[in-house]
């Protein structure tokens, strides 16, 4: 093995290493690495690969429940029983750097890194989700991360053939620079025919499969777990390219493999490539692996041992299989015209050999590397920021009596509540045929499993905004909204999966963010009974521009995005957020509050950004959930629409555009009028109610205990509010359905 010209303490710093992790390297080894050993250790200890620094709070989150077939960081994704014989594969991942710089591959080869993920476990992904954040749309640059995120989001799922079927965006100024691109997959897999990502058994073939490795993505990892800065355009060639027809035979081919019975252990090849799979499968199975580098299918000549190690090309997977299968194994990927080489065995060591033309050029032990062995783990120091206290200064009293038919307008053409028309008409929702949310919305999506009477319930929820005004408690909103979109649509919340999208770790104020958020989640799941499969953690969204100190304020919003899956039982139970008809009664159920703290009203329109987070009791937000649960389980409503961002109206709004219908509501005198109408206090949701089953309603609410109120009815005319029309419908719908594509023309 080569020792000359060993690298540095100054290399390591290069690299993204500490001077201490470059000292436990040299104990590890028991002497100096060399560079592509260097380079091994960079982006497996990198913060994207190890989560060095968010491990120690990730072990707080709860993780079991009798439905668990795979808990967090077992396998490629979470794996949930779902009944029937059925399991439910799901997992959101981050491709938030390089979509800042290339928004389309970035996102592109976000859909499919995420999809791989769901179907190395042999799950068949049939519905894809995802979060996105963009700058303020008035900057030219927001427009294009919008304009090239969107377009790698249907140009790769819409290839790939699986429905992108939900999700959310927001739009905020600090996110001008570091935009964030969140995607959620699904998918369905038999119970015990799980596959499993490890290796073992000596003698056994390593293959490589799919694609050919090029120098695209590499050190991507590393790229992640830096701030971006002046010097990110320079890393462009950080950023993948995806192919997703190629991942469509990957796809095919690999569950065709899975079958045979004849696969020992199989993963994705994602962040940091060949020496990630290798390291984690080697390490979960406590055996080792012998590499030969030069045979590994390249689409340049003459790349190094490191490149080829650390690229992160897509549509590639590394597969071990038990031996005398070779040929067999070997058929099934040439059908689909796909590199398969074998490129080593499984030996008994518990290090990575890795040869180029013979020569020993690493040798590293598996374990040291990942994530629950050798990897570094920080226990980060964090301190409450002073914007907290002052946030919690607040007072309603200071903001006057607004002008409502102003407001009204507002809040229907802010680009935070408008219609996504714009965004979903370009991804193919209806392909697979299982999508039911697209002719009747539903708060969450709805997916059903065939051959089933059964549904995959779906969303994906986190105002930043709240969380940043109060980690613990915005983070507890996050997953009590995606419950609550849950139930809203007749399912049962199962579990969680979540992407942490945060600032720079070593800033104590932005850990100080991310502690509280993990705290939130953790009370929040134990309570609603979701436990966290897995997830994401993405530091770093942080921009540092020259001769800028960065500091919290220079971050993202702390962004916990929550993923959760839900099951709806009976599809015949499934509800929708739509008036069905004038004349139904419309309900308020949950306790309202005098609050416009951290609204979208007064963010937006007072321009008051100091606020605390809204209204918020977990146990109030859980009988309320268990009410409505109740409701649609006895068919006793007819629609129902959580009240979150806009408030009250624009849940008003919302279900009344569905089938051009109107309301006509009265606001409650024991409560500000705006407070009322706009404000976001949680743990609300608006039902309506024909006459037929009105009796049968009170009755059943009654027995609750849990606050609900009659406030007026469905129409077929304008939106009324108090006698007074606030606004047109037809004006209504123009500022609702166009706003977005009038900004993105510009």
């Amino acid at each position: 093995m080569e020792t000359l010209q060993l690298p540095t303490v100054e290399t390591a710093a290069k690299l993204g290493l500490l001077p201490e992790e470059y000292e436990k390297i040299n104990q590890i080894l028991g002497r100096k690495p060399n560079f592509t050993e260097l380079s091994i250790f960079s982006v497996m200890w990198s913060e994207h690969c190890s989560y060095k620094n968010s491990i120690v709070w990730l072990k707080t989150l709860p993780k079991d429940s009798p439905r668990m077939l795979a808990k967090a960081g077992e396998e490629n994704a979470g794996l949930v029983d779902i009944g029937d014989g059925l399991a439910c594969s799901f997992k959101i991942e981050s491709h938030n750097h390089p979509s800042a710089l290339e928004p389309y591959q970035g996102a592109a080869t976000g859909v499919g890194g995420i999809n791989r993920d769901i179907f190395t476990m042999g799950a068949r992904p049939i519905a894809q989700l995802n979060s996105l954040r963009f700058g303020d749309l008035s900057n030219e640059r927001s427009r294009w991360h919008m304009r090239g995120v969107v377009r790698g989001i249907a140009g790769y799922g819409n290839a790939f053939g699986v429905p992108t079927v939900g999700g959310e965006i927001y739009f905020d100024e600090c996110y001008n620079v570091n935009p964030l691109v969140n995607a959620f997959s699904a998918g369905i897999v038999e119970v015990g025919k799980v596959a499993r990502a490890t290796s073992y058994g000596v003698g056994n073939p390593v293959y490589i499969v799919g694609s050919a490795t090029g120098k695209d993505g590499i050190h991507g990892a590393t790229f992640a777990s830096e701030d971006i800065s002046d010097k990110s355009n320079a890393k462009l060639p950080a950023v993948q390219v995806g192919d997703p027809f190629q991942e469509k035979l990957l796809l095919e081919a690999s569950l065709e493999v899975i079958a045979t019975g004849k696969v020992i252990g199989i993963q994705d090849m994602g962040a940091a490539g060949i020496i990630c799979s290798t390291s984690e499968m080697s390490a979960k199975g406590k055996h080792g692996m012998e590499i030969w580098l030069d045979k590994v299918p390249t689409r340049q000549a003459n790349m190094q041992p490191f490149e080829i190690l650390l690229s992160e090309s897509q549509e590639r997977m590394l597969v071990v299989v038990e031996k005398g299968s070779e040929a067999q194994i070997k058929a099934i990927f040439d059908k689909w015209d796909l590199n398969c080489e074998q490129i080593g065995v499984v030996n008994d060591t518990e290090r990575l050999h890795f040869f180029m033309n013979g020569e020993l050029v690493a040798d590293v032990p598996a374990d040291d590397l990942v994530l629950g062995g050798g990897a570094p783990v920080y226990h980060r120091e964090y301190s409450e920021p002073a914007y907290f206290a002052e946030f919690k200064k607040f007072d309603i009293n200071s903001i006057p009596q607004p002008d409502y038919k102003a407001v009204a307008k507002h809040l229907l053409s802010h680009p935070n509540l408008v219609s996504r028309r714009w965004v979903y008409q370009q991804y193919d929702s209806m392909v697979g045929t299982a999508n039911l949310s697209t002719n009747a919305p539903s708060d969450a999506a709805v997916v059903s499993v065939k051959n089933t009477d059964k549904a995959l319930v779906m969303t994906v929820d986190c105002n930043g905004r709240y969380v940043k005004s109060d980690p613990e408690t915005g983070c507890a909103m996050a997953v009590a909204e995606a419950a609550r979109n849950i139930v809203c649509s007749g399912g049962e919340p199962l579990a969680v999966t979540n992407n942490l999208n945060f600032g720079n770790p070593y800033l104590p104020e932005v850990y100080w963010q991310f502690v509280g958020s993990v705290k939130g989640m953790s009370k929040a799941c134990i309570k609603f009974g979701t436990p966290v499969t897995g997830g994401n953690v993405s530091f770093y969204n942080q921009s540092t521009p020259k001769n800028v100190v960065a500091g919290v304020e220079s971050a993202v919003f702390p962004t916990p995005t929550i993923g959760m899956l839900g099951l709806l039982h009976d599809l015949g139970k499934r509800m929708t957020l739509d008036f069905k008809a004038a004349g139904d009664r419309l309900y308020l159920v949950g306790k309202s509050q005098n609050d416009i703290a951290c609204s979208e009203y007064l963010y937006s329109y007072c321009g008051v950004k100091a606020a605390p987070a809204p209204y918020f009791d977990l146990e109030e937000e859980f009988a309320m959930q268990q009410a409505v649960k109740q409701l649609i389980d006895q068919k006793l409503i007819a629609s129902a629409h959580d009240l979150s961002d806009g408030g009250l109206w624009i849940a008003l709004a919302e279900s009344a555009f569905v089938r051009d219908l109107g309301f006509a509501v009265k606001t409650n005198a024991a409560f500000r009028k705006d407070a009322y109408l706009f404000g976001e206090a949680a743990g609300r949701v608006l039902v309506s109610v024909s006459a037929a089953q009105e009796q049968a309603f009170v009755s059943a609410m009654t027995a609750t205990g849990v606050n609900f109120e009659t406030i007026g009815e469905v129409t077929a005319k304008d939106f009324v509010v108090d006698g007074e029309t606030l606004i047109s419908y037809a004006e209504a719908k123009d500022l609702y359905n166009n706003t977005l594509e009038r900004l993105l023309s510009k």
